[in-house]
């Protein structure tokens, strides 16, 4: 449609809208809603046009007319958890699939790679580290490297850490995606090769449930931290049918709410590592009489992983189909 045609078609409608203001919400809501079909097709075909503007100006004062005085209540945070992210991460589950098989290669390919060239462990760990870790299995306390005397100290420099380096793998995406690919790469063949060192040295099945008492979550928190800059990437690479600064929007926030919903689970896991994990490995430490029973091990393992599964996975499928099910449910929603 030329731009001629599409003003005179709706100049009278944005005109009443600009003039003839309404306090009746339904009513509000739908011009809003029509001026969101109008500037999306005002942007995809006449982007630089003074009636796209006009069109936008006309939008965002409905929009500040609706939202600008309400009052923001607690539960805003639970809807966000509730509904708005689970259904935002829904969107990106081929992302996370991808994300999720790409670390399995990795994660593969440190295994094999330690298995091809025993220096190769050195290579990834460092030398000290794996110095370190060999004396430790020695004294008998193979896990020794989890016993720091400040628990609470340990903990804020580890939650610390794995904070800044999920948001660099996030804001990695920028470029487009390579400085997310090169700290997921680094750190997924890390997880391998270390991994592996226990399993070499006979100390496989207990490895598992020490590391992974933490690791269920922070690693999990490292593949959704990666699908995120890789979103973020995509929104640069790939902006469909939006101009690239609307896509490259969109990606930085969807990104940046994945990133900041980490950040609680992420604090957790270094929690785990730092007050639980110590006392799962006593249990392979003859030095001590502390230790935490295997079974409770496997229970927070499992715990863990489900919670992901669930929530990031198994929660957003089930949401969505309700919402497209169940018409009410959908007004509650999106209410």
């Amino acid at each position: 449609m030329r731009e001629a045609l599409f003003i005179k078609k709706n100049a009278q409608k944005w005109n009443e809208y600009q003039y003839l203001q309404t306090e009746d919400p339904d009513q509000m809501a739908d011009r809003f809603i029509t001026l969101l079909d109008d500037l999306s097709y005002s942007k995809t075909f006449y982007p630089h046009s003074k009636v796209t503007r006009w069109i936008n100006s006309l939008a965002v004062s409905i929009y500040q007319t609706i939202y600008q005085n309400r009052k923001q209540r607690f539960s805003r945070l639970i809807t966000f958890w509730k509904y708005e992210l689970p259904l935002m991460f829904r969107k990106h589950h081929r992302m996370f699939l991808y994300s999720f098989l790409f670390f399995a290669l990795l994660f593969t390919m440190g295994v094999l790679s330690c298995m091809k060239d025993d220096e190769f462990v050195k290579g990834v760990l460092g030398e000290d580290y794996v110095a370190m870790t060999e004396e430790n299995i020695e004294k008998g306390d193979p896990f020794g490297v989890y016993s720091s005397p400040s628990r609470f100290t340990m903990w804020v420099q580890i939650a610390f850490n794995n904070i800044r380096v999920g948001f660099m793998m996030v804001i990695g995406g920028v470029l487009f995606g390579i400085c997310t690919l090169y700290l997921f790469f680094t750190n997924s063949i890390m997880v391998g090769t270390f991994q592996y060192m226990f399993f070499a040295k006979g100390l496989g099945w207990q490895s598992v449930l020490v590391i992974w008492i933490h690791g269920t979550l922070e690693i999990s928190g490292m593949i959704i931290e990666a699908c995120a800059g890789f979103v973020l990437a995509k929104s640069l690479l790939f902006p469909g049918t939006f101009s690239r600064w609307i896509s490259f929007k969109r990606g930085v926030k969807d990104a940046m709410k994945i990133c900041v919903s980490l950040v609680p689970i992420t604090i957790l896991a270094a929690f785990l590592e730092s007050y639980i994990t110590r006392l799962s490995s006593n249990a392979f430490d003859r030095t001590t009489n502390v230790s935490l029973p295997v079974p409770v091990s496997i229970s927070i393992l499992t715990v863990s992983f489900l919670f992901i599964v669930w929530y990031f996975v198994i929660y957003p499928i089930r949401l969505e189909k309700r919402i497209k099910n169940d018409p009410a449910f959908a007004e509650k929603v999106a209410a």
